[in-house]
């Protein structure tokens, strides 16, 4: 609330400060004095009314002692008479004596009660301290956890509050506060022993305990240490604890902690808290009035409560200016004024944000386990936690979670995503959702639930370790056929098998069988030593690793983390939420320090980039809209129960500036809870989430290719010549030639390779590139020559399928 003075104000000068407090203090107790003086004043009065009327003539005090004294002899005498000795029998006058108890036997136990009596009051006097914990008498604001802008996203506290200094509460309010709890406050040692008669004899005559007798400093004790319930052993803790708490601290000290620890209903603690809560300001812009009425809340803050009682909270606002004036702190005049109006609230709306709940829910982990600040800690004492949030897309990620459009679940009321996006340079999380409805401390998905990744892990897993090998590069031909592997038929996706393909189009089109057969070449412990670098630590041993069949499952974070080498020259970084922490007094106690670790050359992982961007554009993460660059990966895995349908969908994405992940599926998967769509909802989602923070902060259009490494050309693609036709020219040294034409195919890249047909093995007559037509010199008239044209692909350094066969005749 920016208009809301926060705790964190300027502080009056220290000689000030003490001038003030002795004001003050001063000022009670001259009234206390006074009152005092009044007191003694009528007591002596009437003692000397008392001697003067018994002490008129003197001679009655002693008829009166004689008197009295007659009954005793005659007593005495008696008892003599009828004084009987041990066995019963009487004694004759003058004999001595015996007493049933000795006097000895008498002091020892007067002293006994007399030594438990002494250390009682010792415990009560000096054993508060054993009840008191000194950590809570620290009264700290809420922790809060906010973006670099300062934007603060959410509180983290069990009692909400707002700390003030005393000096910031104006007198008035702290008269009221004085007037209706606490008259004596100034005066007495913590414990006001003529309120605790008072209901002591109230307490009596109920037969029940109906009325308290606790000073400010006794509530203060069970505020912070005590509990509500209404007992003799909770009541002596109290005291003992509120003896201790003069000792240690001043009257104004005790009363500064007091206002910033009581409760006010309404979740709010503390007169600032209550303050900004009831009426939206400050506690020092409150009025006489506003003074009172919080003052009256007190004694019970829900039966006082305006917004829910206005009339009981009024007569009770009442009843505290009348305290104020009967105790010379306003004059009557000033009470009646303010008795006249009318509660004016103007209730604050803490809102909180759902969207924001994963991101709280990260940054309380991780200040767990990375720096050792527990949620308690946190809610105990004030911290600032500076994370790298960013707002809009954290706001748009959320909204666009809530389209049920985008998530192709059978269920839609249980269908279940989760989606992470970190800043590739620095690691640091921008955005992140452990849920669709994720409420902070549950279940969040972003790094407490393993997922089969599906074809995700294929760049991780095979294609990357394979360049790394130098065996292969992204021309590589790999077999696309349809083969069993260790017992199991490994199929493409959508059933089509090329005989051959290039290593760069096995990641495009996700070729299930050329990843299965690379990793069985480079072997699965090679690959998984790659794995382990990236903190991927996996108990799987077979060649399912390539399809992500994996036993664990990975985290949406370890994906982002992994994929982060290929748009970092091959270097992991660990992924973060905090920035930095600072404490309640500003010293920066913990600052992100997230671990890197190289895993690729740069030039693989520079490779890798490349090939996982024609995945987005033409290949299988094609579907939806994005204006700019973008690399990824797509995945699914099939649902083991339901034929035909999925249980994982994925999308690993890569910006220039943004690493994200998306999953799609449903916490159980069973014949009842499966997805009807694959990979394209989540790309197309992902898509969309960067095309709306587009339109809110311009992104980074292209990758820009680091300068230690050589650009990878996109692959060729080649053409299939059905169109080959021949025919004859005249002219030159020979009369009569040959010619071929066919249709050229767009990249002039493409190497055509003439051949001729012969009995004893086709022969290579010649080859062309960058034009559709071939020139044959050298032809026999005489007989039939056949020939073909094959096109050369010279990056790959492979040829692809000959064309129609065409005859020149003469």
């Amino acid at each position: 609330m920016a208009t809301l003075k926060a705790t964190w104000g300027d502080y009056m000068d220290s000689n000030q400060q003490d001038r003030r407090r002795r004001k003050r203090s001063d000022r009670h107790l001259n009234k206390q004095e006074s009152k005092k003086n009044k007191f003694k004043n009528l007591k002596d009065n009437m003692l000397l009314k008392w001697k003067s009327i018994f002490r008129k003539d003197e001679p009655n005090e002693v008829i009166i002692e004689e008197k009295l004294s007659e009954p005793k002899q005659q007593k005495s005498r008696r008892s003599d008479q009828n004084s009987t000795d041990s066995s019963g029998k009487r004694t004759k006058s003058g004999e001595k004596k015996g007493f049933p108890f000795s006097i000895k036997y008498t002091i020892l136990s007067l002293g006994s009660v007399f030594v438990l009596a002494l250390i009682a009051y010792t415990i009560i006097l000096y054993g508060g301290k054993l009840f008191v914990d000194q950590d809570k008498l620290i009264i700290s604001p809420p922790t809060t956890i906010e973006t670099e802008d300062g934007e603060i996203i959410w509180y983290l506290y069990d009692q909400y509050r707002l700390p003030v200094d005393l000096e910031q509460v104006p007198d008035h309010v702290q008269d009221a506060f004085i007037a209706i709890e606490d008259k004596r406050f100034y005066t007495h040692s913590g414990v006001d022993f003529r309120s605790i008669m008072r209901a002591l004899y109230k307490d009596i005559i109920a037969r029940s305990k109906v009325e308290g007798a606790s000073t400010i400093t006794q509530q203060l004790a069970k505020n912070l240490f005590l509990t509500n319930d209404k007992s003799w052993l909770r009541k002596t803790k109290e005291v003992m604890i509120a003896l201790y708490l003069e000792r240690e601290f001043t009257k104004d000290e005790i009363l500064e902690m007091y206002l910033n620890a009581v409760y006010f209903g309404e979740g709010q603690y503390g007169i600032e808290a209550a303050s900004n809560k009831y009426f939206y300001k400050s506690v020092e812009d409150l009025t006489l009035e506003e003074g009172a009425l919080l003052a009256g809340m007190v004694k019970a803050p829900n039966g006082y409560s305006p917004i829910e009682h206005e009339e009981k909270a009024k007569n009770r606002r009442n009843v505290v200016l009348n305290s104020m004036s009967e105790l010379e702190y306003i004059t009557p005049e000033e009470a009646k004024t303010a008795q006249e109006k009318e509660i004016q609230l103007n209730i604050a709306q803490r809102k909180i944000n759902p969207a924001y709940h994963t991101f709280v829910d990260l940054a309380i982990k991780e200040a767990a386990d990375l720096y050792g600040i527990s949620l308690d800690e946190l809610k105990l004492n004030r911290y600032r936690i500076v994370t790298s949030m960013n707002e809009d897309a954290q706001q748009i990620a959320f909204d666009q979670f809530q389209q049920d459009g985008y998530f192709p679940g059978n269920d839609k009321e249980t269908v279940e995503g989760t989606f992470v996006m970190m800043d590739q340079e620095t690691g640091s999380i921008v955005a992140a959702l452990g849920g669709r409805h994720f409420k902070t401390l549950e279940l969040n998905r972003v790094y407490a639930a393993k997922r089969q990744p599906g074809s995700t892990m294929k760049p991780l897993a095979v294609y990357a370790p394979a360049l790394e090998t130098e065996k292969f590069n992204p021309y590589s031909t790999l077999p696309d056929e349809l083969k069993e592997w260790d017992g199991k038929e490994i199929r493409n996706h959508n059933n089509q098998y090329d005989g051959s393909v290039t290593l760069y189009n096995a990641i495009k089109y996700s070729k299930n069988t050329s990843s299965v057969w690379l990793l069985n070449e480079i072997g699965v412990d090679y690959a998984k030593t790659y794995l382990e670098k990236m903190d991927m630590k996996i108990e799987d041993k077979d060649l399912g690793i390539a399809l992500g069949a994996l036993t664990d499952g990975l985290t949406p974070i370890q994906l982002v983390e992994g994929f982060r080498t290929f748009i970092h020259s091959g270097e992991m970084i660990d992924a973060h939420a905090i920035k930095e922490i600072h404490n309640q007094k500003g010293d920066v106690v913990a600052t992100a320090q997230p671990k890197t670790s190289k895993v690729f050359s740069p030039q693989v992982a520079w490779n890798m980039t490349e090939m996982l961007k024609g995945v987005v554009e033409s290949g299988t993460g094609s579907s939806g809209y994005y204006p700019h660059e973008l690399a990824g990966k797509t995945g699914t895995t099939q649902h083991p129960n339901v034929e035909g349908q999925t249980k994982d969908a994925w999308f690993v994405g890569m910006t220039p500036e943004y690493v994200t992940a998306l999953w799609m599926g449903y916490d159980k998967s069973d014949k009842d809870h499966y997805l009807t769509g694959g990979s394209s909802y989540p790309t197309e989602l992902t898509k969309k989430i960067l095309t709306e923070l587009d339109k809110r902060q311009s992104l980074e259009t292209t990758f820009v290719k680091p300068d230690n490494v050589v650009a990878l050309e996109e692959p060729i693609e080649l053409p299939k010549i059905d169109d080959l036709s021949s025919s004859y020219i005249f002219g030159g040294v020979k009369l009569l030639k040959g010619k071929l034409e066919w249709t050229k195919a767009k990249d002039e890249r493409i190497v055509y390779r003439i051949y001729e047909e012969k009995k004893d093995g086709d022969e290579r007559i010649g080859e062309v590139s960058g034009t559709n037509e071939f020139i044959v010199e050298d032809f026999s008239i005489f007989k039939t020559n056949s020939y073909y044209v094959v096109p050369y692909d010279p990056l790959g350094q492979v040829e692809g399928n000959a064309s129609n066969v065409v005859k020149l005749t003469f």
